[in-house]
């Protein structure tokens, strides 16, 4: 389980991330941590010892994506997103510029996203489909996994089981799903065969952070009711 540290101030994502470390198995760092404290936020969280999901979702030309990459990389981020979209060309460039240590999460679609968002962008056809034509073009470019709801994981490990199936949304209460719209509890995104959760809110809004990410790693740990 990764934890969404989607915060504005450093500091505080760093005290909560210490406070969670002994729970919780690595962190994302997103744009809005990115975007107030620059990369050094990578770097701090980094150094706490567990993985770091730099969740830039870079969309570029090859060139500059790859720079951006490498830089987060540098910074000491275990996987960056770039949006599969961006075309195969960008994505096969920012796994390049990566290297070994530091792998490609391509973006699908994001879980704020319905049909109808993909119909007005004139993307015909299912939800699925779209996530399916976007995970064979990460697999083709070297991705190490892609990040996708919970509903689509079966459509990505049947693209390829080697890929990870990095999956946001997580919800303990799914009435509560804020601005996402496919979203899932931890023993639904076990089931379905999730690699990796990302659970933010859930977490980081609670009361208690530590006993909130104690009880979503024992939900996850569970089988869903019939």
């Amino acid at each position: 389980m990764l934890v969404a540290l989607d915060l504005p101030d450093l500091e505080r994502a760093e005290l909560l991330a210490r406070r969670l470390a002994p729970h919780v198995g690595g962190f994302k760092v997103g744009l809005e941590l990115m975007a107030s404290e620059g990369p050094e936020a990578i770097s701090r969280i980094s150094a706490l010892g567990l993985p770091v999901f730099a969740d830039a979702k870079l969309h570029d030309i090859p060139n500059t994506a790859a720079a951006a990459a490498r830089s987060l990389a540098g910074r000491g981020a275990r996987w960056v997103t770039a949006h599969a979209s961006g075309s195969p060309a960008m994505l096969a460039a920012v796994v390049e510029a990566l290297g070994e240590d530091t792998g490609l999460l391509a973006v699908t679609v994001l879980t704020s996203v319905a049909d109808a968002d993909l119909a007005a962008l004139g993307v015909a056809g299912p939800l699925a489909d779209q996530v399916r034509r976007l995970a064979l073009v990460a697999e083709e470019a070297g991705a190490e996994g892609v990040v996708c709801a919970v509903d689509e994981v079966g459509v990505v490990k049947e693209v390829s089981e080697q890929l990870l199936a990095v999956t946001p949304g997580i919800r303990v209460d799914v009435s509560r799903s804020h601005d996402q719209r496919r979203v899932a509890t931890p023993q639904e995104a076990v089931a379905a065969g999730a690699d990796l959760l990302v659970v933010g809110r859930a977490i980081t809004e609670a009361p208690d952070p530590v006993q909130a990410a104690m009880e979503v790693a024992d939900l996850a740990k569970r089988t869903p009711s019939v």
